[in-house]
């Protein structure tokens, strides 16, 4: 079961490389971003299933922090607004 779950998100993780590199416009490509974040959390968690070590569930936590952080920077510079507003 874990295997399929990690070929699913492989592929998944794919096509949002392919999103990032070929998206139409900077939104999608922000969004791709977003969601490979997400994916980046979910292998870190398929990671602790099979290891039984926590300190990947640390690491998901961070990456899904800095993540979101991203995003709304990204998605604020895209707006055209400062950091301060």
């Amino acid at each position: 079961m874990i295997a399929f779950t990690f070929s699913i998100l492989l592929v998944c993780s794919f096509l949002c490389l392919f999103r990032i590199a070929r998206g139409p416009t900077a939104p999608d490509r922000t969004v791709a971003m977003d969601i490979l974040g997400i994916l980046i959390v979910a292998f870190c968690v398929l990671a602790t299933l099979l290891t039984k070590k926590d300190f990947y569930l640390n690491i998901a936590m961070a990456w899904a922090l800095l993540n979101f952080i991203g995003t709304l920077a990204l998605a604020k510079f895209l707006e055209g607004r400062g950091f301060d507003e």
